[in-house]
């Protein structure tokens, strides 16, 4: 397990909670990939197609055996046993898994974008990922995580819904 990932979950169908929770859980279970941080959950409004429920998000930070290509299939393949349906682009979704960061790697293919192309435009992604990891330059950009956040103009749109307050990275899917 020796590279470091950063992932951003998403979902906004069914139980939001339960869906955030397996998914983490079978990609642990199911491929080498270790759960290290878990951000807080965060209620977020809809971007870019907005007829739609509020989002639960979080950032994950995973130590993984994996290619970014092998991590971006076991994505995929949580995101399909989970129900994923791709019928509305930005629309509603069970589970929605982004490979956020891989090391330190700029990989830009027709299969995968790394650092993800949209990350440093939405509040979403960038307040969970300051949670967990205030200390990131995004390798694109060298900027710090919390200069590129105070240029963002949708904040308010992320709300912590669930905060985290033990150490193990599960504990926050407790009642």
């Amino acid at each position: 397990m020796n590279h470091t990932a950063y992932l951003s979950l998403g979902s906004n169908m069914g139980n939001r909670m339960k869906n955030l929770e397996e998914a983490l859980k079978k990609l642990e279970n199911d491929y080498p990939i270790k759960v290290v941080n878990v951000s807080s959950i965060y209620e977020t409004d809809p971007v870019g197609y907005e007829e739609q429920d509020l989002f639960l998000n979080m950032a994950v930070h995973v130590r993984t055996a994996l290619s970014p290509y092998q991590l971006l299939e076991a994505c995929l393949q949580t995101e399909k046993e989970l129900g994923r349906k791709r019928e509305i682009h930005w629309g509603p979704r069970t589970i929605d898994l982004d490979i956020l960061l891989y090391n330190d790697e700029n990989i830009i293919t027709e299969m995968l974008v790394v650092p993800h192309p949209r990350m440093h435009e939405r509040s979403f992604v960038i307040i969970p990922l300051l949670e967990i990891s205030p200390d990131i330059l995004l390798p694109t950009l060298k900027q710090p995580l919390c200069e590129i956040a105070d240029q963002l103009s949708d904040k308010e749109g992320v709300r912590v819904w669930k905060e985290k307050n033990g150490e193990d990275v599960f504990a926050l899917f407790e009642n």
